[in-house]
């Protein structure tokens, strides 16, 4: 997963969701690894990646079918029942939700305030997923909130990457929490900042809702009127945790993901791949692979990496496995990249990584068989991506990190 995060905040926050709507908060989300790695998974995803729909949504209605809303605000209109289309099941389709009726939405489910640049998509408007986002202001300073609906198949990867807090280590913030509701949807609320590097504070909060059937509603809000290139204008975002999580799990949105139009240029299958390795069975190779005076000092839960300490200070290291990458070699390896006698691609790549640390040092040896299966491992000269460099260089050697990089024992994964 974290391999995504520069491009879709984790794959939790409406910075994710509306990278995933396409027209977004200009958002420059955290890279988890040099451009090699991120250019693979996201290559390889483009390729597989196939969100499933959710099918049925109620509203929560009260007398007169006027909507509930989480706090004391007037009921939210609901989207208007022309052009309904008969499903060949017999079954009204909702018709595609508009903008008009997702702004007005928003804006009946937000707290007393002044609403102003509002902005959205709706359902029907092209093949990218709705959103809504505006600036809100309860007297206590502007600040930028959006919402994003989309589907996202129940027990996927992606469901994983939406729902599971952030490793801090890749993704420093201040609080996470992901439950599991009565009705079985999951939620994740997170609160963090914009720039993980802290170099602009601006706080961002999101909560993110995944339903059984596949039904994915993302809030963000931001302490300042845009998620980026804005000054701070209060201290906190203005929703609180109780009230980001009424908002997102407002009955209304469920309906309007249903809305929307199947992609009828969605492959109805998608071909079979091989299945991911797990961190624990990666960083299980990895582990023996290190050189012996480097003591791995910690661990990732969510992602493969390891920090390792050989007496000169910490030093992060990470690893990616990955199948199916031989149709973009001519992407990932360029015209210096070595040619093994048995046709395994190996490149060497020392950068300063992607994080704009000043002094950062990073080391990639990339490989990739015949077959297609890729590994590539990095080090770094500290003991995150984000942490000041804590020694002139990472721990591994180039030599090293070849040898991990092409050691048979991945040919388990292959």
């Amino acid at each position: 997963m974290p391999v995504e995060h520069d491009e879709e905040q984790f794959e939790g926050r409406l910075g994710h969701a509306l990278h995933d709507a396409g027209g977004r908060f200009d958002a420059d989300r955290t890279a988890l690894v040099a451009a090699g790695l991120t250019r693979g998974r996201r290559l390889r995803l483009r390729r597989r990646a196939a969100v499933a729909g959710g099918v049925a949504g109620i509203a929560l209605v009260g007398v007169g079918g006027a909507l509930l809303v989480p706090w004391g605000g007037a009921p939210a209109p609901q989207p208007s029942s022309a052009g309904v289309a008969e499903q060949p099941s017999g079954t009204p389709a909702p018709a595609p939700v508009t903008a008009r009726d997702l702004i007005a939405t928003l804006e009946e489910l937000l707290p007393e305030g002044k609403v102003s640049a509002q902005e959205a998509r709706g359902a029907a408007d092209g093949l990218l997923p709705p959103y809504i986002r505006l600036v809100h202001d309860d007297g206590k300073g502007p600040a930028a909130i959006g919402v994003s609906l989309n589907r996202i198949e129940p027990g996927s990867g992606q469901a994983r990457q939406t729902t599971d807090c952030p490793d801090k280590a890749l993704v420093p913030h201040d609080s996470c929490v992901s439950t599991r509701l009565p009705d079985g949807s999951l939620l994740k609320l997170f609160q963090g900042y914009e720039y993980p590097d802290r170099r602009v504070d601006t706080k961002l909060w999101s909560a993110d809702l995944l339903t059984p059937t596949g039904q994915h509603i993302s809030v963000s809000e931001w302490n300042a009127a845009a998620e980026k290139d804005a000054p701070i204008s209060r201290s906190e975002p203005p929703l609180s945790t109780d009230r980001l999580k009424a908002l997102v799990t407002a009955e209304v949105w469920r309906g309007y993901v249903d809305s929307i139009p199947e992609d009828s240029r969605k492959p109805t299958a998608t071909p079979s791949a091989p299945a991911e390795p797990t961190v624990e069975a990666v960083l299980g190779t990895l582990v023996p692979l290190l050189p012996k005076d480097a003591k791995v000092v910690e661990k990732g839960s969510d992602y493969s990496y390891v920090v390792v300490d050989d007496g000169k200070g910490r030093s992060y290291v990470q690893i990616d496995v990955q199948h199916g990458m031989g149709d973009v070699a001519g992407e990932l390896f360029g015209d210096d990249a070595e040619e093994l006698p048995d046709g395994t691609l190996v490149s060497f790549r020392p950068s300063g990584g992607d994080k704009g640390v000043e002094g950062a040092v990073m080391w990639t040896v990339d490989t990739l068989r015949t077959d297609g299966f890729r590994v590539a491992v990095s080090a770094f000269n500290a003991g995150t991506q984000h942490d000041a460099p804590s020694r002139e260089n990472p721990a591994l050697t180039e030599r090293q990190l070849r040898e991990i990089a092409l050691s048979p024992a991945w040919d388990a994964f292959r």
